[in-house]
């Protein structure tokens, strides 16, 4: 996994992993990887979620704001 760069200073993703399919997300405040995948996730949000992670910011908003996404871990 590499660190998630926080460029707003208040995420609380601490880092991620991508992949063809998947996104792994580590939370700051819980020792559990999250794995957010196609299915059961559309691939087109699977996307904005790389792109975000790579960026540094608005990852945990993103997933937050997103029920399907939300709810989707693995």
């Amino acid at each position: 996994m590499q660190p998630y760069r926080n460029l707003s200073g208040k995420s609380g993703v601490a880092a991620f992993e991508i992949g063809d399919d998947f996104v792994k997300v580590l939370f700051r405040d819980n020792p559990r990887v999250y794995v957010y995948s196609t299915p059961p996730i559309a691939a087109a949000k699977i996307e904005q979620m790389k792109g975000l992670a790579l960026v540094g910011r608005g990852l945990a908003t993103f997933i937050s704001q997103n029920p399907d996404v939300r709810a989707g871990f693995s």
